[in-house]
């Protein structure tokens, strides 16, 4: 195994041309600075070292091993100098985790301003419902998320978790444009008694909003689409199929055949930041920054 004061004399040695001036570079003596490389020829198998006149010259194995040895060299400068900057410099990995439609509304103008602002972060984004990553989160695989939380049913967070609030937004009822109700401002949930639901999967935040609200008004969802994407439900809405609960911030993806109308009681989504507390660091505060400027 070769040890990197072995590397670094020979290293010295290529760069200075001798063994005194390697030793006078590395603040040895020269006996010093010949034992580490006896070592090293030892270890290594091949001759590093040939006589050239009254000093010494690489052999063809030394050049060899010197030149890994720079590069091992380099990386290590470059690791410590990362592990430096880590109280100040926002760089290495950013593991962001979050609900698609704040995903795609929200952060690539986030991510574009934090990418040009710190070129050494290198951020990376999966998304999926807050029942899916919050135990990432918790585990530690991910380091912020964009979770939503509806009024009318809270989104409970572990302790240890901080929030941050970054939109509050209105939640429409969506029908298609041939719909009874289409041409009205507002509908109340209980005249929905009949209808048909495209929403969000069993167990999310959206599904269990969307039930509940509903309950809340005397009526039982009939809910026969479980999809997870707001446009592919709307796509439904606008064949006349189902109607479903959008969220503001998802309008803009609806197909011209789409009505949008507000609800009695009404109904809001929140979507906030999420992070350990105590993983709190510069890549995520810069984030979070990003996120509310």
């Amino acid at each position: 195994m070769f040890t990197l004061d072995r590397l670094r004399a020979l290293a010295a040695v290529a760069a200075h041309g001798s063994i005194a001036r390697a030793a006078r570079s590395m603040h040895m003596t020269p006996s010093g600075v010949s034992q580490q490389l006896a070592k090293l020829e030892r270890e290594a198998g091949h001759p590093l070292l040939e006589p050239h006149g009254r000093t010494v010259r690489l052999t063809h194995a030394g050049r060899i091993l010197a030149a890994h040895a720079d590069r091992l060299l380099a990386q290590l400068a470059a690791a410590q100098a990362d592990l430096a900057d880590l109280g100040d410099e926002v760089l290495g990995p950013l593991r962001i985790g979050g609900v698609g439609s704040a995903v795609r509304t929200l952060l690539p103008g986030a991510l574009a301003t934090l990418v040009a602002a710190h070129p050494r972060l290198t951020p990376t984004v999966v998304d999926g419902e807050a029942i899916e990553l919050l135990p990432l989160l918790l585990n530690g695989e991910l380091d912020v998320l964009l979770i939503e939380s509806w009024a009318n049913r809270p989104l409970p967070v572990p302790e240890g978790v901080t929030q941050r609030q970054l939109v509050s937004e209105e939640v429409y009822v969506a029908v298609s444009e041939h719909h009874p109700l289409a041409d009205r401002d507002t509908v109340d949930l209980a005249e929905l008694a009949d209808t048909v639901w495209a929403c969000c999967p069993p167990g999310t935040e959206p599904y269990e909003a969307l039930v509940q609200a509903l309950r809340a008004r005397g009526v039982e969802p009939d809910i026969r689409y479980a999809v997870a994407e707001h446009p592919t439900q709307l796509a439904l809405v606008a064949r006349g199929l189902a109607a479903a609960l959008i969220p503001a911030m998802s309008r803009d993806t609806a197909p011209p055949a789409v009505r949008f109308l507000l609800t009695h009681p009404p109904l809001r989504r929140d979507i906030r930041a999420a992070w350990l507390t105590r993983g709190e660091n510069p890549p995520v505060r810069a984030c979070v920054t990003a996120l509310t400027a």
